[in-house]
């Protein structure tokens, strides 16, 4: 036994126990994260769209799906970073929020929140601009992405990633696929 009363063996895990759950929580926060409120600003000084900071999900109501897929591809190559809401760094929540403010459309922060926001749309409906959601790292919708058509979808995945397009028919995505939801108005 060492000086502290513990064995050897318990000893270390005490004080590796905080590493450890850290690693955890990096290696898992891919989506699922919690963040502030976005900051919808292309750069410092814009202007908030309308409705911003209102907190309750909204139908976008005259959003028009290109621009709105336009936006979300310009943020292609911006770095992943939990509990990011701004061109700084996104999650995919933070994401998804953040382009939808830039149209006047709030929706909630967290990725469980977002899947009640809308009409739900079976995957053979989907169309560009509607939501995708995904069990990633959590039981029930964990991960989040937008469709911008031809089966792609735009999202910011993982501790690792960038903000990205990726095909949602891909193995990987599609054995992970929870369901579909329609903000925007088509």
């Amino acid at each position: 036994m060492n000086t502290v009363g513990y064995t050897d063996t318990e000893s270390v895990t005490r004080r590796l126990l905080p590493f450890g759950i850290v690693v955890l929580a990096v290696m898992t926060g891919a989506c699922a994260a919690r963040g502030g409120a976005p900051v919808p600003r292309p750069f410092p000084g814009a202007a908030l769209p309308p409705g911003a900071g209102e907190a309750a999900s909204q139908p976008a109501a005259a959003v028009a799906v290109p621009e709105l897929i336009s936006t979300a591809l310009q943020f292609r190559g911006v770095p992943y970073r939990n509990g990011g809401s701004d061109p700084s760094g996104f999650d995919c929540s933070g994401f998804v929020q953040y382009v939808f403010a830039r149209f006047g459309t709030m929706l909630p922060r967290e990725v469980r929140d977002q899947y009640h926001a809308g009409a739900a749309i079976d995957l053979d409906e989907v169309e560009a601009g509607d939501l995708l959601f995904f069990e990633t790292v959590s039981r029930g919708a964990s991960h989040v992405g937008m469709a911008v058509g031809g089966g792609e979808f735009v999202h910011a995945p993982s501790s690792r990633g960038v903000v990205r397009v990726e095909r949602y028919d891909a193995s990987y995505w599609a054995s992970r696929f929870v369901g579909a939801r329609r903000i925007t108005a088509n």
